[in-house]
């Protein structure tokens, strides 16, 4: 299964990224808004 790390400064936008990555049987293992809160999420997966 393909993980993704979703990083994007607008909610709405990664709830619905997320929803059609699931639908497309991907893994969403995190999220995040900000560069600095991306890093921190890729090293605690």
């Amino acid at each position: 299964m393909i993980k993704v790390l979703i990083a994007d400064d607008h909610m709405l936008f990664r709830q619905g990224l997320i929803k059609l990555l699931e639908l497309e049987g991907m893994e969403v293992v995190g999220e995040a808004s900000t560069g600095p809160e991306t890093l921190e999420r890729a090293r605690q997966t």
